[in-house]
């Protein structure tokens, strides 16, 4: 009953076509590595641009974790974060600054693009629709 919610069959005699929910959802806590940039192409809406790094933290060598022994390994890792939505574009320009630690929702989107050199890259980014600001520390006001 309550799988039904979630699918929807077609009639037998058209196709065998099953719609289905599935979820692209993304959750990051980090820290801004650089000033958001708001960029506009071709006329479209424009965008506001930020990386955001998480770290991930390890225990690393044989010693028992509860006596505190082992190396302490990490990694960081850059995420870029576009912000399309007017009202959150805007606020996120204006007060977001490199060190703030945000918390950001939003979706995965893997993209393709040419660079300079004319080489086809591929890039992933995170399309925010939600910025939690967390420091006041990496607040500022740009003029």
């Amino acid at each position: 009953q309550v799988f039904r919610q979630f699918v929807r069959h077609e009639s037998d005699t058209v196709t065998s076509l099953v719609l289905e929910r599935s979820m692209n959802r993304v959750q990051l806590l980090g820290r801004v590595g650089q000033d958001p940039i708001m960029r506009q192409v071709d006329g479209r809406n424009p965008v506001t641009i930020f990386s955001l790094a998480t770290n991930e933290m390890w225990r690393t060598g044989e010693s028992d974790a509860n006596q505190g022994g082992g190396d302490i390994s990490q990694k960081t890792t850059w995420h870029r974060i576009s912000v399309f939505r007017p009202g959150l574009r805007d606020v996120t320009y204006q007060y977001v600054k490199k060190g703030a630690r945000l918390y950001v929702e939003g979706k995965i989107d893997y993209g393709e693009y040419t660079d300079k050199n004319n080489v086809r890259r591929q890039a992933t980014t995170i399309i925010a629709d939600n910025v939690i600001f967390l420091s006041d520390g990496g607040m500022k006001e740009k003029m």
